[in-house]
């Protein structure tokens, strides 16, 4: 059984922004006092986070002077220090302060843009001093609302130019970091570039340095396109991208909810845990990142309950887990696979050194196939498959 009570080594990570979350919406003011960073250090320590991760504008205020940020900077590391918590990733507000209206890095505004990287330069800089390898990029005003105001493939371009001088600086400072995009499909912008898992990794393929570029893919953000998140990061796992990961909680295709994972989409965030914990080549972590609570508070709690729904991200993903190896090891559902043929799929089609001549020359795999079995017959259980994983999701077995 695995235990409820969270370590360091499950790496369990929240965003400044998200515990440090006033409350404030676009239809209402704050309802709770802005955060100190070092009373939420010492939360996070207490309740069995490993990280704290944060934008530089969560840490200290847009347009601090060199004192004031270095003031925030200092108390952080302090507090780092006193409690063992670490700082697994940082990115870089580009979304916030009214200069960004129109994007960062593809702004129509050339100042606009140049201002974009200095910023996100400066604070690769602190990421490194901070002891971060990953870097997440989340392009939130990087879109546009009307189709005639942005030129699309222009933009991409200014989106390229911006990521390879970036890695290139990684690269030339030597810097153990490495880029996450976090796709987004809308929401603050009408349209957002590279809304999903699949776009950021077609843009990535066109890199100067793709081995410096990976995803960080959020649940809600997936699922507001109405798309499976399990099976994006399965992607992203295959194709060697999942650098970082955020979990929250989503209902369906509307807003981004951020809530609480597993308050959503209960049997996907079950499956995802499966995937990530138990879905690797072997059978075991197919990802050993962060495990990145990216969501928010609601807006009807006070502090006791900020720390009340930190503890509950925490302990959904360790039932979560206790629930896939209890799935795992049951004998039904290992029967269940079986008939479902589902490591079948790993199976080659083509035999060892098969050709398409070879192919076209087995009479069994086409002539001789008996296809019309497969009609009121063979069946291939997947209903019983999910009702046993729906079964140990409930703790029915």
């Amino acid at each position: 059984m695995t235990s409820l009570t969270p370590t360091r080594d499950d790496k369990f990570s929240f965003g400044l922004w998200t515990i440090g979350w006033t409350a404030a919406d676009p239809f209402g003011s704050a309802t709770r006092a802005p955060l100190d960073v070092v009373e939420a250090v010492e939360k996070l320590n207490e309740i069995g986070a490993y990280g704290l991760t944060f934008h530089d504008d969560d840490l200290f205020a847009f347009g601090s002077t060199d004192a004031e940020r270095q003031k925030q900077i200092d108390r952080l590391k302090q507090a780092l220090a006193d409690t063992g918590v670490i700082v697994p990733m940082m990115t870089t507000n580009l979304f916030s302060h009214p200069v960004f209206k129109d994007g960062a890095f593809t702004s129509n505004d050339r100042g606009v843009r140049r201002f974009a990287l200095r910023k996100t330069l400066r604070n690769l800089d602190l990421a490194a001093e901070m002891g971060a390898k990953t870097f997440v990029m989340w392009g939130g005003r990087e879109g546009a609302e009307y189709d005639a105001a942005k030129d699309v493939r222009g933009a991409l371009e200014r989106y390229r130019e911006g990521v390879n001088m970036l890695s290139q600086y990684v690269i030339d400072k030597g810097y153990d970091i490495r880029f996450a995009i976090e796709p987004k499909p809308n929401e603050p912008r009408g349209d957002i570039l590279l809304p999903t898992v699949g776009h950021a990794m077609a843009f990535i393929a066109t890199l100067e340095h793709p081995e410096l570029v990976g995803l960080n893919p959020e649940t809600g953000h997936e699922q507001m396109a109405g798309l499976n998140f399990t099976a994006g990061i399965a992607q992203a796992l295959e194709h060697g991208k999942l650098f970082h990961i955020d979990l929250n909680g989503q209902r369906g295709i509307k807003y981004d909810q951020d809530l609480v994972f597993g308050h959503g989409d209960l049997a996907n965030a079950f499956s995802l845990v499966d995937l990530i914990e138990f879905g690797g080549p072997k059978g075991g972590r197919a990802y050993d990142g962060p495990r990145h609570f990216d969501y928010k508070p609601s807006r009807t709690e006070d502090y006791d309950g900020v720390w009340e729904s930190a503890r509950a991200n925490i302990r959904m993903y360790l039932l979560l887990k206790e629930r896939a190896a209890a799935f795992r090891a049951d004998p039904e559902v290992q029967a269940a696979l079986k008939a479902a043929r589902v490591a079948e799929i790993n199976e080659t089609t083509l035999g060892k050194g098969e050709t398409y001549q070879d192919l076209l020359a087995d009479k069994s795999a086409y002539e001789n196939f008996d296809a019309e079995s497969y009609y009121n017959g063979r069946g291939f259980g997947f209903v019983r498959l999910n009702q046993l994983a729906t079964e140990h999701l409930m703790g029915a077995r």
